[in-house]
């Protein structure tokens, strides 16, 4: 699930940490945060979050499993539904807050 948000005054480590995430890594602007959900490395919540001029772009996902084969990035991720859309939905609501 994309979705963007305006007028953000925090950068982007600290904007993360804001809404319970952990930076796993950083590319090229783009970082790559999770949320876990149950103690576990998985299921969890993983978020892209990058600039975009005066806007930040979000990605949300939801990785119900680690990837079945290594060296692949595919894995049961959920890009919609009840989960996802809540979880986007409490991040908003943080960032207006």
């Amino acid at each position: 699930m994309k979705f963007t948000v305006n007028d953000i005054k925090e950068n982007i480590p600290n904007l993360a940490r804001k809404l319970g995430y952990r930076a796993i890594r950083s590319e090229r602007g783009e970082f790559n945060c999770v949320r876990l959900l149950a103690g576990a490395d998985y299921p969890r919540f993983h978020l892209f979050i990058k600039t975009e001029g005066d806007k930040f772009s979000f990605n949300l996902h939801l990785d119900q499993k680690k990837p079945s084969y290594s060296g692949t990035h595919s894995h049961s991720g959920e890009y919609d539904g009840d989960l996802v859309e809540s979880e986007a939905e409490r991040v908003k609501k943080l960032l207006r807050s």
